[in-house]
């Protein structure tokens, strides 16, 4: 029993100091790897940094430089004392606040360091990204502006319509087949009146089919040449303002299509064909024609009110189609366009992520082995480790020590034989 315990516990000194002499030879190039990890984070940080200190200048370089070398150190000393401390301590308590300790760390040098990896390493395609959603978010207002006001020029088939019924009316009175009395009368001034209200209505509304469309070109023409500014190279700065410029015109553009739309035009035109209406004189030469100009004009001013809610009724449902959005393009830094548009660049994240957490998986690797060390080891201790030079040293101690001790005796006293 006893010997089967001696051969396991030799088994596992020889495990332990196998991985020992791995870690041995880990040492001597993992603090030159965490240095190399740093200075990269470090100069992807003074990248990103740039893009958000937009004045030039030797104090705009130095405040960069500055803080990309405060984050490449502190990354290094951080992990330099994770690598260390976490593995070696052994307590469950100890390994837990370690633990804390490395988390909000990592947090730290997240908020500190690699949102700006991400904005050095895809800023500028985070940013040509805005530019193409406004320009998706242009073009769906401008197309909602033009349909809008298409809708409402397209009452001009209902306005043609009612101004032909008063038309064919006043024809049929002057043959004297409405009112009875053939002529042109007060009934026939009535409908002729209308005809012409109407009329003027449908001129204005052909006058703005041009102009609708011209604008809708002109927003298209400006359309295309903000989506070549989004994808063309060259430097950031000028294109997004070109592309401000362009946006502004384009918005300008859009506003001009909803006060071009008819709809409201027509709206007040049916509310004033029925308020708004002169009656004539009754004209007729008996008591009886006059009788029969009243009536005829009576039912002449229900047909006005019944034609002009069927306009109303058309003009409100062109004004309730869905309104064009309020498109507003906000000029982005990398570093703002690469948050605002994260899900786009999950690669480019999770690359400035790992630049700076890589090291949390050494300490975990570090931890494993220190604890399969231990286990092979046991509870106790042992010397086998030890390198010639060190036993070489030991044993001149124990030399030294054991000469001392034989100069410190004090002789022995001799003794008489008995004569």
């Amino acid at each position: 029993m006893n010997e089967t315990s001696r051969n396991k516990g030799s088994s596992g000194d020889r495990y332990a100091r196998e991985l020992e002499r791995h870690l041995d030879w880990l040492d001597t190039f993992s603090s030159t790897a965490l240095g190399v990890l740093a200075a990269a984070s470090g100069i992807y940080t003074y990248l990103g940094v740039r893009t958000l200190l937009d004045s030039p200048g030797i104090w705009t370089t130095f405040a960069a430089l500055s803080y990309s070398v405060a984050v490449s150190v502190g990354i290094f000393v951080f992990w330099s004392y994770m690598l260390r401390l976490l593995p070696a301590v052994r307590s469950a308590a100890s390994r837990v606040g370690l633990l804390l300790a490395m988390g909000l760390g990592s947090i730290a040098i997240v908020a500190m360091s690699s949102w700006l990896n991400a904005a050095a390493l895809a800023g500028g395609a985070a940013v040509e990204t805005h530019m193409a959603t406004t320009v998706q978010h242009y073009q769906a207002s401008l197309e909602r502006a033009h349909s809008n006001a298409v809708g409402g020029q397209s009452l001009t088939r209902d306005v043609a319509r009612v101004r032909q019924s008063f038309t064919d009316l006043s024809e049929q009175e002057a043959g004297g087949t409405l009112s009875g009395f053939s002529g042109r009368g007060a009934v026939f001034r009535v409908l002729t009146q209308k005809g012409a209200e109407l009329q003027a209505l449908e001129a204005q509304l052909a006058s703005v089919a041009e102009p609708i469309e011209e604008t809708f070109a002109e927003g298209n023409r400006i359309l295309s040449r903000m989506r070549g500014i989004s994808v063309e190279p060259g430097a950031l700065e000028g294109r997004t303002v070109r592309f401000s410029e362009d946006a502004v015109e384009l918005a300008g553009l859009i506003t001009q299509l909803r006060q071009l739309n008819p709809a409201p035009l027509v709206a007040r035109a049916a509310k004033d064909l029925s308020d708004a209406v002169v009656l004539p004189e009754l004209d007729g030469s008996t008591p009886e024609m006059r009788a029969g100009q009243s009536s005829t004009i009576s039912s002449v001013l229900t047909l006005v009110e019944q034609r002009a809610s069927t306009l109303a009724s058309a003009a409100a449902e062109v004004e309730t189609l869905p309104q064009p959005d309020e498109t507003v393009y906000a000029p982005m830094s990398a570093a703002d366009a690469v948050i605002v548009y994260a899900r786009n660049f999950v690669p480019a994240w999770a690359g400035a992520i790992s630049i700076d957490l890589l090291p949390a998986v050494l300490v975990f690797i570090i931890m494993v082995v220190q604890a399969a060390i231990r286990t092979g080891r046991g509870d106790h201790d042992t010397d086998d480790r030890m390198t010639v030079g060190e036993l070489r040293a030991a044993l001149a101690a124990a030399e030294q020590l054991r000469q001392a001790e034989v100069v410190s005796e004090p002789p022995r006293a001799l003794q008489r034989p008995e004569g």
